[in-house]
């Protein structure tokens, strides 16, 4: 949310929906896309592998839905899906020595706007 801030977004223009999992972010997202003329879409989440290999299943089908709602859209759709191994990767990426990820998810979001309106 700074980050937008500090770009210039202001704050009435900023929304924070949740999903009840990584799965349905897509739809999650689709929705708060619609119903608030979005520009840009910010999906942040973690799916943290455990003991099988679903976490590939559903980070790859999160990712491709993201990207085929950008494509549709043509507004960004910005993939914020932390795929760590265990809870202290998660936290070094959400604000720990790794940066965070939000952060970049809402730069990304502000640069690719940026470039739309170059290429208008």
């Amino acid at each position: 949310i700074d980050t937008l801030k500090k770009a210039g977004v202001k704050e009435n223009n900023i929304f924070i929906e949740s999903s009840p999992g990584a799965y349905e972010m897509p739809l999650g997202a689709k929705w708060a896309y619609e119903k608030r003329k979005a520009d840009a879409v910010i999906c942040l989440g973690c799916v943290i592998k455990g003991d099988t290999d679903h976490d590939i299943y559903i980070n790859n089908a999160v990712s491709m839905a993201l990207m085929n709602l950008g494509l549709a859209t043509g507004a960004p759709f910005v993939f914020g899906l932390l795929t760590p191994n265990n809870m202290q990767q998660a936290k070094d990426r959400s604000g720990g020595k790794h940066g965070n990820k939000g952060v970049e998810c809402a730069a990304a979001a502000m640069e690719m706007l940026m470039i739309k309106k170059s290429l208008k």
